[in-house]
């Protein structure tokens, strides 16, 4: 930002941030609408992310709709840059470089690479087809392959211009924001779990069907818990190796037989 200033280019830098602000808060008022607890909005390479407490424990449908709150500002102040140049109201330069900047914020947030908008939706878009250790495991990785195709896109000579640094430090960073989050799969997986018991009220004050997940006694507990969906109650069918049912648990026993017992405990030890 320094550098932009003693380059001569304070009104750009001044526009971007104002930009990002607005896309932030964008996100800030839908997570807010929801009860979300807002921890900060940080300022990165692309823009901004707004930092909350709940992800991973709200619903699904919440996350996307927090998730386009970003992107649609840029949309709104898109179509209000067009209008503008429609009446020739002030500098037509400057309302390009806004049009410009807001279209390039707006469609880079919604690549499907984590900490992205877009790679909050592809997160709990999954969420709803796959376990979600497994969509974390999956989100992850595909942050990390797509932050490395960005990094030898800003080294690719297609551009002629020399290497990209812009887009090298982006590409570095994204790597790194999802090599982060795939080492904390486990603390977040905990978070998850421990807000379970919120989750269960909710789905019992207004009914829901549960997911059944059928494992034999010799499995882990924790196995067990990596199979949990994040839009699904589940009940726990413990079946003997002659395929008869041997008890049936609901998922809030497993994860409280998981944080009471010794590591490495089985599913048939629920039975006694």
């Amino acid at each position: 930002m320094l550098v932009s200033v003693l380059a001569g280019y304070f009104v750009e830098l001044l526009t971007l941030f104002g930009i990002v602000l607005i896309h932030e808060f964008g996100h800030v008022a839908a997570a807010k609408s929801f009860g979300w607890r807002i921890r900060e909005v940080r300022l990165l390479p692309f823009g901004g992310v707004a930092v909350t407490d709940d992800e991973g424990s709200a619903p699904a449908h919440e996350e996307i709709v927090v998730a386009l709150a970003g992107p649609l500002q840029n949309a709104v102040m898109v179509g209000f840059a067009c209008a503008m140049k429609a009446t020739g109201v002030s500098d037509p330069a400057w309302w390009d470089y806004f049009l410009q900047s807001n279209l390039l914020i707006g469609l880079f947030n919604l690549l499907p690479i984590q900490p992205l908008d877009g790679g909050k939706m592809l997160k709990a878009v999954l969420s709803y087809l796959l376990a979600y250790h497994q969509t974390m495991v999956i989100v992850t990785a595909t942050g990390m392959l797509l932050g490395l195709f960005i990094i030898a896109l800003s080294l690719s000579p297609w551009h002629g211009q020399g290497v990209q640094l812009n887009l090298m430090l982006i590409g570095c960073f994204l790597v790194y924001a999802n090599w982060q989050d795939y080492r904390n799969i486990p603390y977040l997986h905990m978070r998850f779990l421990m807000s379970r018991n919120e989750r269960f009220l909710q789905w019992m004050a207004r009914g829901t069907l549960a997911q059944p997940i059928v494992v034999s006694g010799r499995r882990k507990i924790a196995d067990v818990m990596r199979m949990f969906m994040r839009e699904r109650y589940h009940l726990i069918y413990v079946l003997n190796e002659r395929g008869a049912i041997e008890g049936v648990f609901p998922e809030q026993r497993v994860i409280e037989a998981f944080f009471n017992r010794k590591p490495g405990s089985v599913v048939s030890e629920l039975l006694t």
